[in-house]
């Protein structure tokens, strides 16, 4: 059976190529990673710029045993209270979105219920400056089960991919 060190270990080098990632302990996580994206539009010359883009996300990586309700409660308070003073809204801003990415052996049917009922949001000049959504992914490495919640959805093929044996 993979430990959740391992999975880490096969997860982040998909991560490596977009992303700025960190492998030093950060408080309840084992590993961070921060993507940055900037795009513009122009009409033949720079001097007219159409429209420009602002789009970031901050991942976090928590290895456990076993999470109960309240462990899950404290790395969302952790992350979100992390990533939220880095977000600079302006007209150009679209998102920045805070991801936690959770490798466990087990979680309770409870955490797992919770899980995806999960939701947070933050709009900025009512969405006029951008938003931020929580994302939530987590897998169980006993038995491959994968839950998200709605905006972690698309976690669910990343997750999919560690090889559990």
């Amino acid at each position: 059976m993979i430990t959740p060190n391992e999975a880490l270990e096969q997860l982040l080098p998909s991560y490596q190529r977009y992303y700025d990632v960190s492998h030093e302990q950060h408080g309840l996580f084992a590993a961070t990673a921060r993507f940055y994206s900037r795009g513009e539009g122009y009409l033949l010359v720079r001097a007219a710029k159409m429209w420009e883009m602002e789009s970031n996300e901050f991942v976090y990586f928590l290895t456990a045993d076993t999470l109960s309700d309240e462990q899950l409660n404290a790395c969302v308070e952790e992350a979100w209270d992390d990533a939220m003073p880095q977000v600079q809204p302006s007209a150009s801003h679209r998102n920045s979105d805070v991801t936690i990415v959770i490798l466990a052996q087990t979680l309770s049917r409870e955490t797992r219920k919770a899980l995806k009922r999960f939701h947070r949001s933050q709009s900025y000049h009512h969405g006029m400056h951008g938003w931020s959504n929580l994302r939530l992914g987590a897998i169980e490495l006993s038995d491959g089960t994968v839950s998200t919640n709605r905006h972690g959805a698309d976690l669910k093929k990343l997750l999919r991919n560690i090889h559990l044996s």
